[in-house]
């Protein structure tokens, strides 16, 4: 077993000297399948353990992970986030996964996979809850934490060795058990030397999962991996990639920069630098978020306006909570619509005022696909909030040509506060009722 002299600087240069680590009592160790102090066999091993700082967290199944450590009797059984026959999945636990079921797949689908499944509506005020619970902690090790959703974020723990007594690898370790401990929520992550590859190494091994991808094997590791696995090469970008006969980030090295640039723009450049393991985005506490948005696409294209309302109306709450929670306002509202052929329409409309509430943002929505609904039918539906500010509090919302609309803000402000006290489904309104 490896020993180390006594008190905090001793256990740190013990640490920092050892090129493993037990996820499970913390122990370091040698690079041995087993842990040589508690015999678990969550040991991670790599000779550049203590000198990587850039980690990527990733909840796993986050919102099915709540639903289980809420309601105890759903730990052994499928559990799918989503809702309605037209819907699609948001999330589901990793049970679920093993049946097929996906992140935006057709609740039709769904089912039909895995027809022993606990479809749960989402609670977007609960999630928001116990996403600032973890990013509090988060940002106990490390005020350099970049929230990418309420799920994920990336953290830079250069400078933080001594104050916390290891290194970064070590703390995260640390930090993985607490968050089992203390929330019941369970993360997987990855530590590199940036953010690309850092966010790569923590879908390696999901769920609870450790990895680590290292300067030394970053052109290596790489070289095989597929295009798709940059961050941003959506499927669109990766077959125009493929049309050039460029598969693997191997075959993108091989491709003269300014050509790459030609082509295909500043994505190009982009291209160039990561398939070199090259990213030099700072992790960044403060990066503005751009805008809000969600969408539905239905198991049937839609024609009935009332239909295409309540749908849009749950996606004005969706988007409205997500605002709330951020404590963002947006000025423009903007309607997505896909019609039956797959083409798609864009509307916007920007308003006097910023909004994050629900019915304001429904009401100009609505409005805004009327305009639209002889397009008929649609397969797909979305809502989004851009031109983002900083929300202040104030009165509720009013509108000298709506008089109402002050009332509707002041019912909306209260049934956040009962939803806030009391759950998501302590109060709903009326059109979310079918």
């Amino acid at each position: 077993m490896h020993t180390c002299s006594a008190g905090v600087f001793g256990l740190l240069h013990c640490i920092m000297d050892t090129p493993s680590l037990c996820r499970d009592c913390l122990a370091p160790g040698h690079s041995e399948p087993r842990c040589p102090a508690c015999r678990s066999p969550r040991v991670v091993s790599h000779n550049e353990l203590n000198s990587l700082t850039i980690a990527h967290i990733d909840c796993d199944a986050f919102y099915a992970s709540v639903e289980k450590r809420d309601n105890p009797e759903l730990a052994n059984l499928p559990v799918i986030i989503g809702g309605g026959k037209r819907g699609v999945v948001s999330t589901c636990c990793y049970i679920a996964r093993i049946r097929g079921v996906r992140s935006a797949m057709p609740m039709f689908q769904a089912t039909r996979l895995c027809p022993d499944a606990v479809i749960i509506k989402p609670r977007m005020s609960t999630y928001v809850a116990v996403s600032k619970q973890i990013k509090a902690m988060f940002e106990e090790l490390t005020p350099a934490v970049e929230p990418l959703s309420l799920d994920e974020a990336f953290l830079d723990l250069t400078g933080t060795a001594r104050l916390h007594g290891g290194p970064p690898a070590w703390q995260l370790a640390r930090l993985q058990k607490r968050l089992e401990r203390e929330l019941g929520i369970t993360v997987s992550i990855g530590l590199s030397h940036n953010k690309f590859l850092a966010k790569i190494a923590s879908d390696l091994d999901k769920p609870r999962g450790f990895s680590i991808i290292g300067r030394a094997e970053t052109e290596a590791f790489l070289g095989p991996k597929p295009v798709s696995i940059i961050w941003g090469v959506g499927p669109s970008a990766a077959r125009a990639l493929e049309s050039q006969g460029i598969r693997t980030i191997a075959d993108l090295r091989q491709r003269d920069r300014k050509a790459l640039i030609r082509r295909f723009g500043s994505l190009g450049d982009r291209l160039h630098h990561l398939a070199h393991g090259l990213d030099q985005r700072s992790v960044s506490a403060h990066r503005p978020v751009k805008s809000i948005s969600t969408e539905t696409t239905f198991f049937e294209d839609v024609t009935d306006l009332r239909d295409l309302e309540w749908h849009l109306w749950n996606l004005c709450e969706r988007v409205s909570a997500r605002a709330k929670a951020k404590s963002v306002a947006g000025r423009v509202i903007t309607l997505k619509l896909k019609r039956a052929d797959h083409r798609s329409l864009s509307r916007r409309r920007t308003g006097d005022q910023a909004t994050n509430m629900a019915d304001r943002m429904f009401r100009t929505a609505r409005t805004l696909l009327r305009c639209d609904i002889d397009k008929a039918p649609f397969r797909l539906i979305g809502v989004g909030l851009t031109d983002l500010v900083e929300a202040l509090e104030s009165e509720p919302e009013s509108d000298f040509l709506d008089p109402l609309s002050g009332k509707r803000s002041g019912a909306e402000h209260a049934a956040d506060q009962i939803r806030a006290r009391y759950g998501d489904g302590s109060i709903i309104f009326g059109r979310s009722i079918r």
